[in-house]
């Protein structure tokens, strides 16, 4: 009964010039159009056809077009590479459709679900900034580096569950599929791209900057574990990013971000597993002799507030794949029975369980186990450091193995918005899908470009956390200034009071840690070395 409910609210196509000489209505076939089109983010509520109140056809308002729709082609995702499929989609709203949306990447296959929500946001949420979570304890110690870290996850999720709420508006029937989007609407389009353009390029093309970098040194690490000092003709620095690189551009030729859903898992799964070897590891080590907790302090006040606000950016920065949010949930399908918003949290929730049971114990298991000896470069360094002697070769292996996975399966993730961006130029010139070899040459020249950027500046992890402040607003501030203009909660209300406190207050981290970062680096000096990796 309900299937043929559904067919009869499907809209009626008339046959122009012919009269209906008796009540009976020939109804045609429902209109059928390309799975990736149905829930475009850039739909009209305005319906093609128009029926009466006993469901029969009424007369168009306006002539139906001479010229045939043309129908984009369907998503080339092999089945193979998305096994888990997500249910049939029972309320179809016949709408306008805009087929650039079916040429892109992101929204190019809808049939995501909250296991694929799940898998790309824990693959981008976790990464090696987590484990550089210990030093920023060095300098706050136990009692604040635990109440900051408690802090800055509870803040970061909520901005996230206010991104997920954001995406479907219920007033003008919109989907933002992308985080650019959302901010042009609500900010306008100069002022949108002006405050998250540079940031959102930064997390994107900046994280895979720093992915080959750890992936090619990494490499190079996990060769030197295996053979040993015995190994003939070792590879250079830049020759192993070089290997690394190959491997993501290779990887990258997955045509969108719903066939990419395995490769999340598996660096979802190996993000878990080396952050929960690392810790267990050190823990299991002991504590080194002679430890101490007691906070470091810098030579003057003022060096210890800028050390204080630059462990604090430290623990703002590990908590990234805000800008990654919306166009993880564009993915799926979505009707005003079914939301995409209800699969989207169910996967979020599933996926930061996960990360905080990884980044709590890293940070006090980390701490605990070094204190103030963890060196700089975080508890990864520290566990070659000061255990390589005494760990089987395995778990070493191991360890960078894991690593070396998951940058290679966060690189295609993040590497996502850059495709996106490269190929919609293309069709909005062309009116046209983007060929396979072209979308094959964009993604390649990507992939070298960002290498080139790794080899000529290997230092960018030096001044991650300076760059890294001017993006902040993306994941603390932005979110809840678009609430405040889209949803217009209550003025003087709960939310209204929360979402104004937390915007104002993260533009003014976001200042405070560029420049604490700033100052760092002035004093610390960073080895700027040009093509010398």
């Amino acid at each position: 009964m309900s299937e043929l409910n559904e067919i009869r609210s499907a809209p009626l196509t008339p046959r122009p010039g012919s009269a209906v000489p008796t009540p009976t209505v020939v109804r045609s076939p429902p209109v059928s159009c390309p799975p990736s089109q149905l829930h475009s983010p850039s739909l009209s509520r305005s319906p093609l056809l128009h029926v009466d109140e006993n469901g029969e056809a009424a007369p168009p308002r306006k002539k139906a077009p001479k010229t045939p729709i043309r129908t984009p082609r369907l998503s080339l995702t092999p089945r193979f590479i998305t096994p888990l499929g997500s249910p049939m989609r029972k309320a179809l709203r016949m709408t306008k459709l805009d087929p650039q949306d079916a040429w892109l990447p992101i929204t190019e296959s809808r049939n995501g679900n909250k296991y694929y929500a799940a898998f790309h946001t824990l693959c981008s949420g976790i990464g090696i900034q987590a484990l550089v979570l210990p030093v920023a304890f060095t300098v706050l110690g136990w009692t604040w580096g635990i109440i900051s870290l408690t802090l800055a996850f509870v803040w970061q999720l909520y901005t996230l569950w206010l991104l997920v709420q954001l995406h479907e508006s219920t007033e003008t029937g919109m989907r933002y599929s992308r985080y650019l989007q959302l901010s042009c609407a609500t900010f306008g389009s100069k002022q949108g791209k002006l405050l998250a353009v540079f940031p959102i390029q930064y997390l994107s093309g900046g994280t895979c900057v720093a992915l080959i970098i750890i992936g090619g040194s990494t490499s190079k690490q996990l060769y030197q574990i295996i053979c040993g000092p015995t190994c003939s003709n070792p590879l250079t620095t830049v020759e192993w990013y070089l290997v690394f690189t190959c491997a993501a551009v290779l990887l990258s030729q997955l045509p969108n971000l719903n066939s990419i859903a395995g490769v999340s898992l598996i660096g979802a799964i190996t993000a878990v597993g080396y952050c929960t070897l690392i810790w267990i590891v050190s823990v299991t080590e002991g504590r080194l002799p002679g430890v101490s907790y007691n906070p470091l302090r810098g030579t003057s006040q003022l060096d210890h507030a800028f050390d204080v606000l630059n462990a604090l950016g430290i623990i703002s920065f590990a908590f990234r794949g805000h800008n990654l949010i919306l166009e993880i949930q564009a993915t799926m399908p979505s009707d005003e029975k079914h939301p995409s918003r209800v699969p989207m949290w169910k996967g979020v929730k599933a996926s930061y369980t996960l990360i905080a049971a990884c980044l709590f114990p890293i940070a006090i298991g980390g701490y605990w186990a070094y204190g103030e000896k963890i060196p700089s470069a975080g508890i990864l360094t520290a566990l070659y450091q000061f255990h390589s002697l005494d760990l089987p070769k395995s778990v070493l292996a191991l360890a960078a193995l894991f690593v070396i996975i998951n940058a290679a399966s966060s690189f295609q993730i993040y590497g996502m918005p850059i495709f996106d961006d490269m190929e919609s130029m293309y069709t909005m010139k062309k009116k046209k899908p983007c060929p396979w070899w072209l979308r094959a040459i964009f993604r390649s020249v990507f992939g070298f470009g960002v290498f080139f950027g790794g080899v000529a500046l290997p230092f960018v992890g030096s001044v991650a956390g300076l760059v890294g402040g001017v993006a902040l607003p993306v994941t603390l501030s932005y979110p809840c200034f678009m609430w405040l203009k889209i949803r217009k909660p209550k003025v003087y209300g709960a939310m209204w009071w929360l979402n104004w406190f937390l915007g104002v207050l993260g533009m003014g981290l976001s200042v405070i840690f560029t420049a604490a970062g700033l100052y760092v680096v002035v004093q610390t000096g960073v080895d700027v070395s040009f093509f010398n990796p």
